[in-house]
């Protein structure tokens, strides 16, 4: 049983044996950064860098749903990048935006 699921991946045609497989799969390093840079302190964000992640995880998660054959790997990498981006940006804006409205009102 698990012998033909794994022959089924092998051969699939998004499988190990093409780059359909391996770019997603090194793509996941993009995501792996952005969760090591969570400990970060926002003000060493950069909106455009996250932007980018965010757009471009959005864009090809889409994409990678309407491809023939569908394309697991490359969805989820890009929803986590998504994610990531969308996470790093909220704290970003968070820090920019919403502690000064705090800091204001505490001084009142």
């Amino acid at each position: 049983m698990a012998a033909s699921k794994l022959q089924a991946l092998w051969n699939h045609p998004a499988g190990p044996k093409t780059i359909h497989f391996w770019a997603p799969t090194f793509k996941w390093g993009i995501s792996i950064a952005n969760i090591a840079d969570f400990s970060k302190p926002p003000e060493k964000i950069s909106y455009p860098q996250q932007i980018a992640v965010t757009c471009t995880g959005l864009i090809w998660s889409r994409y990678s749903l309407v491809i023939t054959p569908k394309n697991w790997n490359l969805f989820s990498v890009n929803v986590a990048m998504a994610g990531t981006g969308l996470y790093q940006l909220s704290r970003k804006i968070q820090q920019d935006y919403l502690s000064d409205v705090k800091e204001e009102a505490i001084k009142e």
